[in-house]
C-alpha cells in the first residue's frame, strides 16, 4: 500500500526576512496604522501595506510598484506580512488606495513619527545632522487631482498648505536630465549610521536656499534637536545665517562672496595647523559675514589640488589654441580708426582669462575707394587701420589659480574651538556625503522607485516618502550589524572572502539569496540557513532571527 504524498510548498524568503525583522522592530506596522487610522473589515492594513511597499522596494529585483502581486508571487508573502495575506490582494488598487491614504495624513508628519519611533528603538544619536536634496526625475505629464481654483475647506492655513499637492515641474536637474520633470527630496540625516530622520517632498523648481532653513526649524521643532546642523552652501546667505539664529550650524562659503575670495588664498605659510586628517591642510580665520560672528576654516585638499592644477594647465593650453584662432581672424580685420581697432582688441582681450595681448601695434593700409556719378568715374585713397600683437601669458593669475586650486572654506558659529575643533568642523563637513550616499541607493536602478509610475502629484509624494522609508531601513539594519560585529570583535566575509566588521546590507541580501521556507504538511522549516547566514541574523537579533525559525532557548 502507497503512502499518501506530502503536502510540500517551497516558497523564496531570501533577504526579506531581514528587512520584515527591522520593520518589525521600528514597531513600523503599528505606528502607521496609529496615524493614518484603520477601517473595519479591512483585508490589510495601511500599514501592512507599506510594510509589503518597503519589502518590494528593498527586494532589489527592479519590480515596479504595479508588479506588486507579480513580485510577491513565490515569495513567503504570508509569512512575512501576516496571516491570510496573498499576493493578489497587493494589487495596484490597494496601491493606490493606500497612497492616498499616506498624503492624506502627511508624508512629512507620517515619516517623522516612524522615523522618531525607529531612532528610539535603535538608540540612534542626535549629536549632528546633515541637510541636502536631490532632484528625481519622471516621465509623463503630471496634473493635481485637485481642480483649478477648487477652495478647499481646511481647519487651519498650515493644514491647508500643508495638502498642497507637489508640482512636478521642470527645475535644476541633479540627474543632468533637463528635458524631464522632476520633484525634490530634502532628507536630514544623523551622523551616526546615515540614519535619515527627516524628509520633505518639494516642489520640482524648488530653490535649496530658499528652504534649506525652513527644513531645520521644521527638524528642530518636531526632534527637539540641539545638536549641530551641517549642509552645504546652499544654506550660506546673509538672510539664512540670521535666521538660524539659535542654532549650531557648519556649512560650507560659496566663493561667489567678496570676502570669501579675497581670503581663500590670502594665507601665510606659518598659518597652516598640523592636521590629524590625511591630505588636508586648515587655516583658521574669523569672519563677521551678516553682521554674525564666525569661525571660517581655509581648508586645502591635496588630491583636489593636484586635479585642479592638471585641470588649469588644460585650460590654459586649450585658450591659447582658441586665442591663436581668435587672433588671426582680427589680425585680418580692416578698422576705420584706431579707436575701433583699440575697442575691438580690448573686448578680445578681457574675453581670456590666461592670456592678454602685448606688442600691439596699429598699422595704416591705404585702400582706393571708387565713386561712381552720373558720366563721371574717379577714385580718391582712404585710410583704414589693421592691428599686429602676440598673445601673452599672465603668470601673474595662473599662478594665483594654482594657490587656490583645492581649497574652500568652511564657517560655523561655533566659535569655542574646545567644544569643536577645527578637525572636528572638517570631519563633520565631510560627513555631509552620508546623504550623497543615500540619494544614490535611492536612485539605485535596482530600486523600484527609478521609475516612478503613478500619474498624480499627491501619489508620487508618497511614493517619494516610500523611497526615504525603505533607506531607513536599510541603514538602521546596516548601523546595527556592524554595530554588533564591532561589539563583539567578529566579522562576516566579504566578497573576496575577507572577514570584514563593515559589510554593506547590500552584500548581506546577495548572501541571503536562495533561502527559502519550505512547509511539509504544515512544518515549516527554512533550507539553505548556512553557518555564515546563521552568524548575521545572530547579530542583526530576534526579530530578524524570527523570520527565519530561530528562537532563542528560555
Amino acid at each position: 500500500m502507497k503512502k499518501p504524498s506530502e503536502a510540500i510548498n517551497i516558497v523564496n524568503l531570501d533577504h526579506l526576512g531581514i528587512v520584515a525583522g527591522i520593520i518589525d522592530e521600528m514597531e513600523l506596522v503599528e505606528e502607521v496604522n496609529k496615524k493614518v487610522g484603520l477601517r473595519t473589515k479591512e483585508t490589510l492594513s495601511p500599514g501592512q501595506v507599506m510594510k509589503a511597499m518597503i519589502l518590494n522596494g528593498l527586494g532589489f529585483l527592479s519590480a515596479p510598484i504595479y508588479l506588486f502581486d507579480t513580485f510577491f508571487v513565490g515569495k513567503a508573502t504570508e509569512h512575512l506580512i501576516g496571516e491570510g495575506v496573498t499576493p493578489e490582494q497587493l494589487n495596484d488598487d490597494r496601491i493606490g488606495r493606500a497612497l492616498d491614504k499616506y498624503y492624506q495624513a502627511g508624508t512629512t508628519k507620517l515619516f517623522t513619527a516612524i522615523a522618531l519611533k525607529a531612532a528610539m528603538k535603535f538608540q540612534v544619536e542626535m549629536k549632528s545632522v546633515h541637510l541636502d536634496s536631490s532632484s528625481i526625475s519622471v516621465e509623463g505629464e503630471y496634473k493635481s487631482c485637485q481642480k483649478e481654483g477648487q477652495v478647499i475647506e481646511a481647519e487651519s492655513l498650515e493644514r491647508e498648505d500643508e495638502m498642497k499637492a507637489i508640482k512636478i515641474v521642470h527645475g535644476y536637474s541633479r540627474d543632468r536630465r533637463p528635458d524631464l520633470k522632476q520633484f525634490i527630496i530634502d532628507t536630514i540625516v544623523t551622523g551616526d549610521g546615515d540614519v535619515p530622520l527627516y524628509l520633505k517632498i518639494d516642489d520640482g523648481n524648488a530653490d535649496d536656499k530658499s528652504v534649506f532653513v525652513e527644513r531645520l526649524k521644521e527638524f528642530k521643532n518636531q526632534w527637539t534637536f540641539d545638536g549641530i546642523c551641517v549642509a552645504d552652501s546652499a544654506l550660506y546667505t546673509a538672510p539664512n545665517l540670521s535666521a538660524m539664529a539659535g542654532m549650531k550650524w557648519i556649512t560650507r562659503v560659496p566663493l561667489s562672496i567678496k570676502e570669501a575670495q579675497n581670503k581663500i588664498w590670502d594665507i601665510e605659510d606659518n598659518a597652516w595647523e598640523p592636521n590629524q586628517i590625511k591630505g588636508y591642510k586648515i587655516a583658521a580665520i574669523s569672519s563677521d559675514y551678516a553682521n554674525i560672528k564666525q569661525r571660517w576654516l581655509v581648508i586645502e585638499s591635496e588630491i583636489r589640488k593636484q586635479a585642479a592644477i592638471k585641470k588649469i594647465s588644460e585650460h590654459v593650453a586649450k585658450q591659447l589654441e582658441l586665442a591663436k584662432a581668435s587672433l588671426r581672424k582680427i589680425f585680418k580685420q580692416e578698422f576705420a580708426c584706431i579707436a575701433d581697432a583699440d575697442m575691438a582688441i580690448k573686448r578680445l582681450s578681457e574675453s581670456w582669462k590666461y592670456h592678454q595681448l602685448a606688442e600691439i601695434e596699429y598699422r595704416e593700409k591705404p585702400v582706393k575707394k571708387t565713386k561712381i556719378k552720373p558720366k563721371i568715374e574717379s577714385q580718391t585713397k582712404t585710410i583704414v587701420y589693421q592691428v599686429t600683437g602676440k598673445i601673452e601669458t599672465q603668470k601673474s593669475v595662473i599662478e594665483a589659480e594654482k594657490v587656490k586650486a583645492g581649497r574652500f572654506i568652511l564657517a560655523t558659529n561655533i566659535l569655542d574651538t574646545k567644544s569643536v575643533s577645527n578637525q572636528q568642523v572638517l570631519s563633520e563637513y565631510k560627513a555631509q556625503q552620508s546623504n550623497e550616499r543615500g540619494f544614490r541607493f535611492i536612485k539605485d536602478p535596482l530600486f523600484f522607485t527609478s521609475s516612478v509610475f503613478v500619474k498624480k502629484p499627491e501619489r508620487v509624494e508618497a511614493i517619494g516618502m516610500i523611497m526615504g522609508l525603505c533607506l531607513l531601513v536599510y541603514n538602521l539594519a546596516q548601523r546595527k550589524l556592524r554595530q554588533q560585529l564591532e561589539v563583539t570583535n567578529e566579522g562576516v566575509k566579504n566578497q573576496v572572502k575577507k572577514l570584514t566588521n563593515k559589510p554593506t546590507m547590500r552584500w548581506i541580501f546577495q548572501m541571503f539569496q536562495a533561502v527559502h521556507l519550505v512547509t511539509i504538511n504544515g512544518e515549516k522549516q527554512v533550507s539553505n540557513l548556512t553557518p555564515d547566514r546563521q552568524v548575521v541574523l545572530k547579530h542583526l537579533g530576534q526579530y530578524c532571527c524570527q523570520y527565519y525559525l530561530i528562537f532563542s532557548s528560555g
